[in-house]
């Protein structure tokens, strides 16, 4: 057995998922209610020794297959409308997702991670969603699960795993989304995960959003906690 998974073993990671401009009031497209209250309590989390400190960003090309201006009316409309996308690794599967306004697009300052984040503390920033066919929330792998170089610029679990890391906590937008999508991947790739509540941002805060997404983390083994708890305690700790 290796010595990072040797029981007991602690090597914790910190995952700050898309806190960018599009997903931010007062000017981002597809804003989400307090996206950059979220930011102090990041940065604290920042100045903790973690053994890496992850960024990542949706990074999507211009005529993404999200976007409601990629398809002709009237099903093209965001937040209401859905397509269904073939899985590009199997054209047998399908999956139905939903339409969104055009969103941080590679290039643009809709793209960039907020500037009240320090990422002078940040070890990497993975770039998802470059594949224009398919959908990725997670920065693990895309909607079907699959893992590929057209989509994302690094192998998140591989990079963690040659760091040794066995723990993965996670924080930012939007909790019903990509923050759950990347807790559940990150749980599936043999990670302990622990998601800190009070650092999260959801599209949807409310039973049907943010709340399902809890139970449906908590059904795969995720810890739903907070930035006090005991968790973050042991990360300071190792200091």
């Amino acid at each position: 057995m290796e010595a990072s998974k040797a029981k007991g073993s602690f090597t914790p990671a910190l995952i700050v998922v898309d806190v960018q401009e599009d997903f931010c009031p007062p000017e981002g497209s597809l804003a989400v209610a307090g996206g950059r209250d979220i930011a102090p309590a990041i940065n604290t989390l920042l100045s903790l020794p973690f053994a890496l400190k992850v960024a990542t960003r949706d990074f999507h090309p211009q005529d993404h297959i999200s976007f409601g201006e990629s398809h002709n009316p009237p099903n093209n409309k965001p937040f209401e409308s859905s397509v269904r996308i073939p899985n590009p690794s199997n054209i047998s599967q399908s999956r139905e997702i939903p339409i969104w306004p055009v969103h941080c697009v590679s290039g643009t300052k809709g793209a960039d991670i907020i500037p009240e984040i320090d990422m002078a503390k940040i070890d990497m920033t993975v770039e998802k969603g470059q594949d224009r066919m398919v959908e990725m929330f997670s920065c693990f792998a895309d909607v079907f699960g699959n893992k590929s170089p057209e989509a994302t610029n690094i192998d998140l679990a591989d990079t963690l795993k040659d760091a040794g890391i066995t723990h993965v906590f996670i924080v930012g937008i939007a909790g019903d989304f990509c923050v759950k999508c990347t807790a559940l991947d990150a749980r599936k790739e043999g990670f302990q995960v622990c998601v800190l509540e009070e650092v999260i941002k959801s599209v949807d805060p409310g039973e049907k959003g943010w709340g399902a997404a809890k139970e449906e983390m908590k059904k795969a083994g995720i810890k739903i906690t907070g930035a006090g708890g005991p968790e973050v305690e042991r990360v300071k700790n190792l200091s």
